[in-house]
């Protein structure tokens, strides 16, 4: 079977029911046979106590006949041989009659004692008579004879080894008018009928835990192929999984462990799917981002190259022309420094070993230099940089440094997405800055992606970034505790806003 789980929950199930079977089975043998061996107790010595009664009586009987026929004696009274006979057939002498009639009508065998320890024996009608004296009783009997001529009634098994069958016996006493015990009725039944109806129950119990098994095994394998289902089902998904499928779903509807199981596997494998599309976008940027930068440094070190080459070659020897090859020269390499100082300032807030330099200062001082160092910035293109502020101070902890590159990042942005003669706007009030220009905007499919590294919207006015400045000032205001929300609106306006109250970390 390849269902190795649905064939250990049926062999155990089975097992178990087994050893319960055999456990309540015991148990119920011990109990079954002690409540009829109970049972059969309380009737002999029913049976026994009536037996006692009926010889006690008929003793009575005999007793009052013989004094009657003394008395008739005595007074010479003669009786004729017909009421004689008629009376000696109503009256006879001794237990023998009695114990013949109960021998004929009972299936016990019955033995009387008299005080003189004379037994009298009658065993069942259908058996030969027996020839037993009272020395051939058991050692235990003189204990039983003892006890029920001292008035009680007296339980014994002791008499099985003289009658060759398991034997329960009541001895009852037999008591007359007086009170006084005139004899000991021995009552004897077989214990064959208990051990039957003991044998008989263990087949019927032995029948019904076979059906049981049956009907455990078949329900048991129903059970743990329902059980194992859903499991094959989920190590399926699993493998697809490990293959690369991160669209399938086990989409169990149990309400158990099982199904926990199957919802967490659906999660695990949504956020694979996730994952594997994030790390595909990631790889596409990182691809982007590497031929844009191979593009970036194609450009600065060919016109280095082809520079120098011309001064070198004396293709170039008028002053003013060296001297415009040598600003050029300066320009692109001013160019490549500043892509390397991204890339290692981007490195270097990634890495949270890094320590930045926190004091305690007025933000307000941080936007005013930021803001004089835009407006210049800006003249180049007849944009206007103006600052509205509360004039307030705004005590804030972190790296006067720091912050200030993320605002001049955020204000290079500004104004290079401006129109000539715009205008850019820097708004510090209560807890929050913004930043606000009337440009391009940004479309709404780039707005979650332009913190992302290596990310470029594809305009004319943006050839020149690097992709990179967006997420160094990202990285900044995660280091100051600073949330940073974004919203546009193209061609209307775009509104950088930065919650300096939200998160802001303790001094350290």
């Amino acid at each position: 079977m390849k269902n190795k789980i649905a064939l250990r929950l049926t062999i155990y199930f089975a097992a178990a029911l087994l050893i319960f079977a055999l456990v309540v089975g015991s148990s119920f043998r011990l109990l079954f046979w002690q409540q009829t061996e109970t049972l059969k107790k309380q009737e002999l010595e029913q049976r026994a106590v009536k037996i006692a009664q009926a010889l006690a009586d008929t003793r009575e009987q005999m007793l009052t006949w013989q004094e009657r026929m003394e008395k008739r004696q005595m007074a010479g009274e003669r009786e004729n041989r017909h009421e004689e006979r008629m009376s000696t057939t109503r009256m006879p002498w001794g237990y023998g009659s009695m114990l013949r009639f109960l021998s004929s009508s009972a299936a016990d065998d019955v033995w009387v004692v008299d005080p003189e320890h004379n037994l009298e024996v009658r065993t069942r009608a259908n058996q030969p008579g027996r020839t037993i004296t009272y020395k051939d009783l058991p050692p235990d009997a003189d204990q039983v004879v003892s006890e029920a001529f001292g008035g009680k009634t007296v339980l014994s098994q002791g008499f099985s080894t003289l009658l060759q069958v398991p034997t329960m016996t009541v001895g009852t006493p037999i008591i007359d008018k007086g009170g006084a015990v005139v004899g000991v009725v021995l009552l004897h039944a077989p214990l064959s009928g208990v051990q039957e109806a003991a044998g008989q129950g263990m087949k019927i119990l032995l029948l019904s835990v076979l059906l049981a098994l049956l009907l455990a095994f078949c329900f048991s394998l129903l059970f743990s192929w329902s059980f194992t289902k859903p499991l094959n089902k989920m190590k399926q998904i699993a493998e697809e999984m490990a293959d690369g499928n991160y669209d399938v779903r086990c989409a169990l509807q149990q309400r158990d462990e099982i199904g926990e199981l199957g919802n967490a596997l659906d999660t695990l494998g949504a956020k694979l799917q996730a994952a594997s599309q994030e790390s595909a976008k990631l790889d596409q940027l990182r691809k982007d981002f590497i031929a844009n930068i191979s593009h970036e440094l194609r450009t600065p070190v060919t016109v280095i190259r082809g520079s120098l080459e011309a001064i070198c070659d004396k293709v170039v020897d008028a002053p003013e022309k060296i001297e415009e090859y040598h600003w050029q020269m300066l320009s692109e390499s001013i160019f490549l420094q500043r892509l390397i100082n991204d890339l290692l300032d981007l490195s270097r807030l990634q890495n949270h070993n890094f320590q930045i330099e926190k004091t305690r200062l007025n933000l307000s001082d941080v936007v005013s230099d930021a803001v004089r160092s835009s407006q210049h910035i800006g003249e180049k293109k007849a944009v206007a940089v103006k600052l509205l502020s509360d004039n307030e101070p705004h005590e804030f902890f972190g790296d006067y440094g720091r912050l200030r590159q993320m605002l001049m990042i955020f204000l290079d942005n500004a104004i290079k997405f401006s129109p000539l003669g715009g205008s850019v706007e820097v708004v510090l009030e209560g807890s929050s800055l913004k930043v606000v220009d009337h440009g391009c905007g940004i479309p709404a499919k780039d707005l979650p992606y332009i913190f992302d590294r290596f990310y470029k919207t594809r305009v004319e006015t943006n050839k020149s970034g690097t992709g990179l400045g967006l997420s160094i000032a990202r990285e900044i205001a995660y280091r100051h505790g600073i949330r940073v929300s974004i919203t546009s609106e193209p061609d209307v306006e775009t509104v950088i806003t930065m919650f300096l109250a939200e998160g802001r970390p303790s001094e350290q």
